[in-house]
């Protein structure tokens, strides 16, 4: 059986909307006795970033009957839409352990549940979206619902991280080639990580690996990479993102899925992508220093940040 959060509009028009599952997260941090469970998922960290910045969002994703309606109102309560959040009674919502290395750069990830994939049953049937968001964790977007989605939308996002990913038995998470290659088509911005990218094209080495991700049309592409800032690419141009040195290294967790959301903000008002690269990596540095997406910094402390790195933002 599935239900809706609450009735859809007839016409709905949103500045992003971020598409895949929301979960919820063990985290195991070092130097903390006890692991944190809390909502997790690419939407959470894209659709609250992108609204802290002002943007008009909205999710679509689908959860189980274990989904704590609590998050669903903490994200109402955020002036975030969440009347496409389908939840499917009987079933379960996407559930991942995360254990992090000492230095915090690395982590296993094992997946303890998993919702049903999205349909496109499951999109309303009238949407318009100056950005749509595609970030899957778990396999959950198929090729027909990215499709659908690209045709209600101006500008097209994809963070592949969720269609690399394949699982155990035990559910221990490792990547593999992209199986299908026709959803680059649909796409004007590719963000992930340097390993993802890698994956996704089967180049090691960056600057292939991005020329093969522009071969499909794809306008804008973003590589990030941790504590060593951001790649972007466009028109020909590669420029160095630098991050901004946190106050303090709480929680990774969501790091990348909080640029892309910042960038995504601004690049809707029309912005330049450098600014909005430089925005993208200042709200990453500001949702690590809390547990999970409990903090995103103040806005004019992401524009003052932004600011410093656009300051030092290197064409190559």
């Amino acid at each position: 059986m599935l239900l809706r959060n609450e009735e859809a509009t007839e016409f709905q028009s949103f500045d992003v909307v971020s598409v895949g599952h929301f979960c919820i997260d063990l985290i195991s941090l070092p130097g903390r006795q006890r692991p944190y469970v809390i909502l997790g998922g690419s939407v959470t960290y894209v659709s609250l970033s992108a609204k802290r910045l002002g943007a008009n969002v909205s999710v679509i994703s689908k959860v189980g009957e274990d989904f704590p309606q609590a998050y669903l109102w903490w994200f109402s309560q955020e002036g975030i839409d969440v009347s496409n959040v389908a939840k499917i009674m009987q079933g379960k919502t996407t559930r991942f352990k995360l254990n992090y290395s000492k230095d915090m750069s690395n982590r296993i990830m094992r997946l303890a549940s998993k919702a049903p994939p999205i349909q496109i049953v499951d999109l309303p049937d009238a949407l318009q979206a100056k950005a749509v968001h595609l970030s899957p964790i778990a396999n959950e977007i198929p090729y027909e619902v990215a499709e659908k989605l690209a045709k209600s939308s101006e500008v097209v996002s994809l963070d592949p991280q969720g269609l690399v990913r394949v699982f155990s038995k035990n559910g221990f998470v490792a990547n593999e080639p992209l199986k299908d290659k026709r959803i680059l088509e649909l796409i004007n911005v590719y963000k992930s990580s340097q390993a993802e990218i890698a994956t996704v094209t089967g180049m090691v080495d960056l600057s292939s690996a991005i020329k093969a991700i522009h071969d499909f049309g794809v306008e804008i592409v973003i590589v990030t990479m941790g504590m060593k800032g951001a790649v972007l690419s466009m028109g020909g141009e590669v420029y160095e993102i630098p991050a901004y040195t946190p106050n303090k290294l709480v929680d990774p967790t969501g790091a990348g899925d909080a640029f892309i959301g910042g960038f995504l903000a601004e690049y809707v008002r029309g912005k330049e992508a450098l600014w909005c690269a430089c925005v993208g990596s200042a709200v990453a540095s500001t949702v690590v220093e809390g547990v999970g997406p409990t903090f995103f910094g103040d806005r004019n402390e992401i524009y003052r940040r932004a600011s410093v790195l656009y300051e030092k933002g290197i064409k190559h």
